[in-house]
């Protein structure tokens, strides 16, 4: 059995689906065909039972009678056409019967007969197969007769009738039914395996349009290839081909901002790197030549060379940051304290920028994310006020009910740049002498969306940005926080 399941599971689909649907048709037809044999044999049954009940009237009493005396168990010649057809006898409880006169044959006697002479009710009648002492099938009827038979009769005791009718021509009926409804089943299980063939070739043409999408982009990695797919279907076939286009519209997408990312990263990288490249040659070549640089272009240098490595570390932090999948990060959230992450932000803040004035209103506040991701999340918001601050500037931070603001009173951001202040390595034409990668709200914007929440940048009443970030969460922390 589990030889034919392995090889049954090895074969194709549609072979599959044929044999089922082959299989499937054959059950039904074999079992509509045996209801039906046994319907209808039971119906010729019953009319043969009406017959036999009809003929079991038709014998004399006194025929009855003489057979019980003269007990004759030969046939007897006879007229009657009735006589001819049929089987008549009388049984008594040892078994012993009498034929009645110018009856067919005699039918052999069976225990049941017995007991029915024994033990029977008057008039009780029950039906059987049985056979005739020749070995012919008939149908037998025994009525259990209230015939007085006197002391000295012969055979003496209680009685019945048997009465029997050729089960010839109802088993030709039968076995002619059966050998039609066996051709007809054979004709309907094949009918049904080519169906089933030709509607699974039919209905598996789109699977194997999308197999051969697949083998196409596997073989090519050409992920433009899309399955054409009727916009009024939403069969399991067309979800899947849906499924299939938008997967590769997907990875298509994710590749193209791969190759964007990459091709910005090189080009931000090539500028700290060519200007360390050109520092380093300088400080190399006056060793070489022994011509010393002077003490303060030597310390310019080194500070470029600094800060350029510091951009370098920045940079590659960024990227890593934005690198990172969903999986790694959500193995890490926990419920946090918003007021606790912007205040070790705020400090980081005013180390940046000491000239400044920083205020603080926050209140507590609880959400679900990644601490160290939301921390760096703050810390972008608050480098970039800080960064575009004038000198002695203030920046106003406050925090209600899940929604932190961060004003500064800088020169603002054009109405026209606003939509791509969150794209990766967008940066202001103005903000390009200024340090940064670009990045910074590229990763604002994604912790803050995958902690549930918004961030937007707007101006501000009176000159300056403000940045608005809401987060989902609670006032009061959760029992299992401790």
């Amino acid at each position: 059995m589990t030889r034919l399941l392995r090889r049954f599971r090895a074969l194709p689909i549609r072979s599959r689906l044929a044999l089922l649907v082959a299989a499937a048709v054959a059950f039904a037809v074999a079992a509509v065909s045996v209801t039906c044999w046994f319907i209808v044999q039971g119906k010729l049954y019953e009319q043969l039972d009406k017959d036999l009940s009809r003929a079991a009237g038709k014998p004399q009493y006194t025929d009855v009678v003489d057979a019980v005396r003269d007990c004759t168990q030969t046939p007897q010649p006879t007229t009657s056409p009735f006589y001819r057809n049929n089987y008549l006898q009388v049984v008594v409880a040892s078994g012993k019967y009498c034929v009645i006169g110018g009856s067919a044959g005699a039918v052999k006697v069976t225990q049941a007969d017995k007991d029915l002479v024994e033990s029977g009710d008057i008039n009780e009648v029950r039906t059987r197969n049985g056979t005739t002492t020749d070995g012919a099938a008939v149908r037998v009827m025994t009525v259990r007769l209230s015939l007085g038979i006197a002391e000295g009769d012969n055979p003496p005791g209680n009685s019945a009738l048997m009465i029997a009718t050729p089960l010839k021509n109802t088993q030709s009926t039968l076995n002619e039914l059966a050998l039609i409804l066996l051709l007809v089943s054979g004709i309907g299980v094949i009918g049904a395996g080519a169906a089933g063939l030709a509607v699974a070739r039919t209905g598996l043409r789109p699977v194997d349009k999308l197999t051969e999408a697949v083998e196409h982009v596997a073989r090519t990695e050409d992920l433009t290839v899309r399955i054409p797919v009727e916009d009024e279907s939403e069969d399991e076939v067309a979800r899947l081909s849906r499924s299939f286009n938008s997967m590769t519209s997907a990875l298509a997408s994710s590749r193209e901002l791969q190759q964007q990312l990459i091709a910005d990263a090189g080009h931000e990288l090539r500028t700290p790197l060519t200007s360390l490249r050109t520092n380093i040659e300088l400080l190399t070549r006056s060793e070489e030549t022994g011509r010393p640089i002077p003490e303060a272009d030597r310390k310019a240098l080194l500070a470029s060379v600094k800060a350029q490595m510091t951009e370098l570390a920045a940079l590659i932090g960024d990227l890593q940051e934005l690198s990172r999948s969903e999986g790694q990060r959500g193995e890490r959230v926990q419920v946090i304290s918003l007021e606790d992450t912007v205040e070790a932000a705020l400090r980081r803040a005013r180390l940046r920028g000491p000239e400044l004035t920083i205020t603080a209103d926050l209140q507590p506040w609880y959400v679900r994310a990644e601490p160290t991701a939301l921390e760096r999340a703050m810390v972008n918001i608050l480098d970039n006020a800080v960064k575009f601050s004038p000198e002695g500037g203030t920046i106003e931070v406050a925090l209600h009910e899940g929604v932190l603001t961060v004003r500064d009173h800088g020169p603002g951001i054009p109405a026209d740049e606003l939509p791509h202040v969150f794209d990766r390595f967008w940066r202001s034409p103005s903000a390009r002498a200024l340090p940064g990668s670009g990045l910074g709200l590229s990763i604002v914007a994604r912790t803050v969306e995958q902690a549930g929440g918004q961030v937007t940048l707007s101006h501000a009443e009176g000159g300056g940005t403000v940045a608005t970030v809401r987060l989902p969460g609670a006032a009061t922390p959760p029992p299992e926080v401790p």
